[in-house]
């Protein structure tokens, strides 16, 4: 059966989400335990110790947390992938007048973010770190709406979780347009050659994934090494699985099945794990007054929901969208709130945009204390609102 968002499967696609959102929440402070007592050098060891093999031709010779971040990830971003082809072919962006809203509010909210930042940081050694607060973490995002129960209408969830897809895609874009070293084109088009075969595997009716997947290896070699970050290997092959608008299982959900409980309860918490372990100094504090720490907080704050609110009012004025049945503006500033949530994809571009370790480290603490207050204020809204449509309706 389709695994589509819709309001008979999302609840399962839901729980999945959700419980990998604690999951990863655990991971995050078991993480920052660890870096600030005496574990913290040993873990710091570990995740620079190299593995893999060299030879005159092939290089695959890595720190651990290389490994996490450009090979894990990868398998992280593959679903990504697949995630938001299911969703243009038969689920909630597939609908022109169903997708507006989400792809618009998607828009605004990274737009806005990334513009707050740039006001704060251009012509700074941090500039460049501007599309860390665009990103909206789906699993921390959806486990927060959940925790409310039925005080947030489930369209509201389904719109949060079609509005993170699409953040998603736009992460992955600036990703591979604006972080990435330069290029090597031979290796790109090697990759290129390959992606192509696999459109033909999907045009000529091929279903077996592994057709799919052993070649999506390969992408992602070359594409490692061709100056774009080698996570975007993971979208492209995703993109070429077959997939139907039926309730016929296709290759594309097939996998998607087989992936989302290894990426939601392993991967993403063995990023954290490896990506938090934020060592606390007293300078840190400092740098959430700086123009970098600053930039993101506010970005994540006020810029998320600003954007989300602005274009969802401008859409829905003109016709152009339709809020969420039952939602009202009050629940759509409070899902702008959440949408500020920028775990995963703000912590990884955090880790693309600078060369300085110590600017990495206040930017992720800056991403960790953005995120908290947004959940927060965001949970606290949500609850507001839900109380008083029951106080409305004779309920409370």
């Amino acid at each position: 059966m389709s695994n589509r968002i819709n309001l008979k499967s999302f609840p399962n696609f839901l729980k999945s989400e959700s419980a990998g959102g604690i999951i990863l929440l655990f991971c995050v402070i078991i993480s920052l335990i660890i870096a600030n007592s005496p574990l913290g050098e040993g873990f710091n060891n570990f995740l620079e110790t190299q593995i893999g093999f060299n030879t005159e031709n092939i290089h695959l010779r890595y720190p651990v947390v290389l490994w996490i971040n450009d090979g894990l990830m990868a398998i992280f971003f593959l679903l990504v992938g697949l995630e938001i082809k299911r969703e243009l072919v038969e689920g909630e962006l597939a609908s022109p007048k169903k997708a507006a809203l989400p792809i618009l509010c998607a828009i605004g909210g990274a737009l806005v973010p990334a513009f707050i930042y740039m006001l704060l940081n251009k012509g700074t050694p941090t500039e460049h770190g501007w599309g860390i607060p665009m990103a909206t973490d789906i699993a921390f995002a959806l486990a927060a709406i959940t925790a409310l129960g039925k005080r947030a209408p489930m369209s509201l969830k389904i719109f949060l979780a079609a509005l993170a897809i699409v953040d998603d895609l736009l992460a992955i874009l600036v990703i591979a347009l604006f972080y990435s070293s330069e290029l090597n084109f031979t290796y790109l088009g090697y990759a290129g050659a390959i992606f192509i075969v696999l459109i033909l595997f999907n045009r000529f009716g091929v279903k077996n994934i592994a057709f799919y997947l052993i070649p999506g290896i390969f992408i992602w070699y070359f594409i490692h090494h061709s100056g774009i970050h080698a996570t975007i290997a993971g979208v492209l092959t995703a993109l070429t699985l077959p997939t139907t608008p039926d309730e016929t299982e296709s290759p594309l959900e097939k996998l998607e099945h087989i992936l989302a409980k290894p990426v939601n309860f392993i991967i993403i918490p063995i990023f954290a794990l490896a990506n938090t372990n934020i060592e606390f100094q007293s300078a840190m504090l400092e740098g959430l007054f700086s123009n970098l720490g600053l930039g993101i907080i506010l970005g994540l704050l006020i810029g998320k929901p600003i954007g989300i609110l602005i274009v969802s009012w401008i859409s829905v004025k003109s016709k152009i969208g339709l809020l969420p049945k039952n939602a009202n503006w009050l629940h759509m500033l409070g899902v702008g709130l959440l949408g500020g949530i920028g775990f995963t994809m703000s912590i990884f571009i955090a880790i693309l945009s600078f060369a300085d370790p110590l600017l990495i480290e206040e930017a992720k603490f800056s991403v960790l204390v953005g995120s908290v207050l947004t959940a927060i204020l965001g949970s606290t809204l949500l609850t507001v609102a839900g109380n008083k449509k029951e106080i409305a309706e004779g309920k409370l």
